[in-house]
């Protein structure tokens, strides 16, 4: 069923719906003019949009990352699309090559009655994020961001001003302290993975799904920063709340919750919107247990994770009087959700994805266990001999690029009227850097939609940095985690591949993202 049938069928089935189209439609000429409008600069030229869908249709809300990445090919470095009542600009591939002489580099879109501006090329991302990093780095506050965030404005992903400023550098500070790329966190990470491999060894190299398994391994290193002790994989409390951190990143991903970013007020009941909501309540109330937990039992002489940290530093300011400050329980709740969501997720997706790949070409897993048998031997491989390790490491990069698991970065917004590359943006749009077009470039990568380690590696085979790798976005938003999902994957990765060969289970195995089960084994035996 296509989007547009969706939306009929949505309509027809719901009263409040239909009368609210209804309503946008006789007041749609109010704003009709905002298609074709700018005072203040050229227009960025695209496809002429249809009234009040605008170019909604030409948009596969599955999979949107595609469609942008065409229209970049036709359009250019910068365009503009319309999201409902969201402005926003996309900011897409490496360089900003110039791919037509009817639009150029800046070209419009419309989903919905506004516009969205499209940035792309590589130079284009980077002056925007970097180089304009004041007028392009708050973040884009959707209506799904207000569910996920639950308090205006609270923690780091979906925060902006002064609180936003207070909690990254402080989480940052503190997460370093506690471990995160160094010596600490690299222990923690030895330790679970102990805990993973008795998972794996318990199939006795029958088909298995590694899902459950991986997410749990990784969720613990967070937990373990965060809240200073790992979680049993049988915790019933802990497993359900890492499933549901899951189930809400599939929830993020589905046409109904895009198509309620764009008309909030007609899909605001969605079913995927009320178990996203759920989820949320559910892992909210979880969170605030543990907290109250450690609260209990607080030494701030002696803390044990992120949270201690924060609660010593607010017992603080509570103790010299100050009343009003960023360090509060919903600027805590809201921190420790950011950070258990993106440190769960993201990594575990890349692992999953990594055994796949690895079964999917048996040869490119033999390379990478030839190079840790020579260099590392039976022992457990440290951080320190990635350096030692060119192939291993250019396979691990390959598979963050190739993988390609954020097509599109959180959206960013402009905090000021910004004129950019002689178009005008006002203050307000939303801004989309498309790190597909980034990974996937053609004239960065030599064979971009192919899985080819050779990307990482010069002639000689030692491990070469590439500017196009940009799996972790970039400027003041980039992802605060990366030193630790960089350590998470080496270790995680290099161990399981030291103990284990993955095969697939049956003949026709694809590498496809569907659920799978792999083989996983023992090389011990």
């Amino acid at each position: 069923m296509s989007l547009f049938e969706d939306f009929v069928v949505y309509l027809c089935s719901s009263p409040t719906a239909l009368l609210g189209a209804v309503a946008l439609l006789l007041v749609l000429h109010l704003v009709s003019h905002s298609f074709t409008s700018q005072p203040f600069g050229k227009v960025p030229p695209g496809p002429r949009p249809l009234p009040l869908l605008g170019n909604l249709l030409q948009l596969d809300l599955k999979r949107p990352y595609i469609t942008l990445c065409e229209l970049s090919k036709k359009h250019g470095s910068v365009f503009t699309v319309y999201l409902g009542t969201n402005k926003v600009v996309v900011l897409a591939g490496y360089k900003a090559v110039n791919l037509s002489k009817n639009y150029g580099s800046v070209f419009t879109v419309y989903l919905g009655p506004h516009k969205v501006v499209i940035l792309a090329g590589y130079k284009t991302v980077k002056q925007a994020l970097v180089n304009y990093a004041v007028e392009f780095g708050e973040r884009q506050v959707s209506p799904v961001a207000n569910d996920l965030n639950h308090s205006h404005s609270k923690g780091i992903v979906f925060a902006n001003g002064e609180s936003w400023k207070e909690m990254r550098r402080f989480a940052l500070s503190n997460l370093r302290d506690f471990g995160m790329g160094k010596k600490a966190a690299e222990d923690k990470i030895i330790e679970e993975i102990q805990y993973l491999n008795e998972v794996f060894e318990r199939h006795e190299g029958k088909p298995f799904s590694a899902t459950q398994s991986m997410n749990y391994a990784v969720s613990n290193i967070i937990c373990s920063i965060v809240y200073g002790s790992r979680f049993d994989y049988s915790d019933a409390e802990f497993t359900c709340m890492v499933e549901r951190a899951n189930d809400n990143f599939r929830l993020l991903g589905s046409p109904s919750i895009q198509l309620y970013n764009i008309y909030p007020w007609i899909f605001q009941w969605v079913s995927n919107r009320m178990r996203l909501r759920k989820n949320l309540a559910e892992n909210r109330k979880q969170m605030k247990q543990l907290i109250g937990h450690l609260q209990e039992t607080l030494n701030a002489q002696m803390c044990r994770g992120f949270v201690d940290s924060f609660l010593a530093h607010k017992q603080k300011i509570e103790n010299l009087g100050i009343t009003e400050s960023f360090y509060n329980m919903d600027n805590l709740v809201s921190t420790v959700g950011n950070l258990f969501a993106a440190g769960t997720d993201t990594t575990a997706t890349t692992l999953r994805w990594a055994l796949l790949l690895m079964a999917k070409y048996p040869q490119i897993q033999d390379q990478v266990q030839a190079e840790l048998s020579r260099v590392v031997g039976s022992r457990q491989v440290k951080a320190q001999d990635r350096m030692n390790l060119p192939f291993t490491d250019a396979v691990i990069h390959e598979i963050q690029r190739f993988t390609n698991i954020l097509p599109i970065s959180i959206p960013h917004i402009t905090s000021t009227d910004v004129t950019f590359q002689g178009y005008f943006i006002r203050k307000g749009t939303t801004v989309f850097p498309l790190l597909t077009s980034v990974l996937w470039d053609e004239s960065e990568w030599e064979s971009p939609r192919t899985f080819n380690p050779v990307h990482f590696l010069d002639k000689d085979g030692r491990f070469v940095k590439r500017d196009a790798f940009m799996p972790f976005s970039a400027g003041q938003r980039a992802c605060p985690g990366e030193s630790l999902a960089r350590m998470e994957l080496f270790l995680f990765f290099t161990s399981l591949l030291q103990r284990f060969r993955f095969t697939p289970p049956a003949v026709g195995f694809t590498r496809g993202p569907t659920p799978h089960e792999l083989c996983a084994v023992s090389r011990q035996n």
